[in-house]
Order: structure tokens, then C-alpha cells, then sequence
């Protein structure tokens, strides 16, 4: 997992945290999370973008022609998944969000998570003793 290059330095922790929360609830949810994934934060957007992210029954219905089945099934898990998602990125985060969206992509095996933070801008972060 990898942090957005274009953001400051002190934003890192906060990407490498929304990657990893955003692959563990993949996994939580799916059975298997992604092998890839990258957090990208501009203004009020947050992009997460994941890779390989297919199950091995995925897959197998994927090659029998079933794609159509496999993208609705991950919509499903998008729409169960988004309060969880959404309340990790606003603990990370310290903002509210406003929305997510989500899509799948079957070849290449990728998949985005946006989400749209509300107005405001996050309290400093003191540093512990």
C-alpha cells in the first residue's frame, strides 16, 4: 500500500491509514482484500483506488461469463460497506463526508472509492508527550 505522491508530508500517515482501513473492511467484507492500494487527497475529494481485487469465485464467474453478476454483487458491498468506510475516513480525517461513491472495473481488476468531505478544515493535531 502506498500514500498519494502529491500530497504534503505530513498528510503520508493519514493516506497509509485510509489505504489500510480501506483494504482490511475489502477483506472484512469480501473474504479477500486487495494486493494494491493507493489514497490520493486534493481539496474536499478523497480517491482510493485498489487493485486486484477479485476472489477466486469471482473470478471463476467472471470466466463463465457471469462479469455482469460479479459487478452488481460488489455494488451490494460498496452500499454495505459505506458507513463503516465513511466513519473510518472521518475519524482519520477529523471532516464529515458528505458522499461516496463507488465503482468496480473487471479487466484490469480495479476498483475507486471517492468520497466528498464536507466544509471545514481539520483542528491542528497536537503532538503526544
Amino acid at each position: 500500500m502506498t500514500a498519494g505522491d502529491s500530497a504534503p508530508s505530513d498528510q503520508g500517515p493519514k493516506l497509509a491509514a485510509i489505504s489500510t482501513l480501506t483494504v482490511r473492511l475489502f477483506g472484512q467484507y469480501t473474504g479477500r482484500g486487495p494486493s494494491k492500494a493507493r489514497t490520493f487527497i486534493a481539496d474536499d475529494m478523497v480517491i482510493v483506488v485498489l487493485q486486484d481485487m477479485l476472489t477466486t469465485g469471482e473470478l471463476t464467474l467472471v470466466n463463465n461469463d457471469q462479469a455482469e453478476l460479479v459487478l452488481a454483487t460488489r455494488r451490494v458491498f460498496h452500499d454495505v460497506m459505506s458507513a463503516e468506510l465513511t466513519a473510518g475516513i472521518e475519524r482519520i480525517l477529523q471532516r464529515s463526508v458528505i458522499a461516496f461513491l463507488g465503482a468496480n472495473h473487471i479487466d484490469p481488476d480495479i476498483a475507486i472509492g471517492a468520497f466528498l468531505l464536507g466544509p471545514g478544515h481539520p483542528e491542528p493535531m497536537l503532538s503526544g508527550h
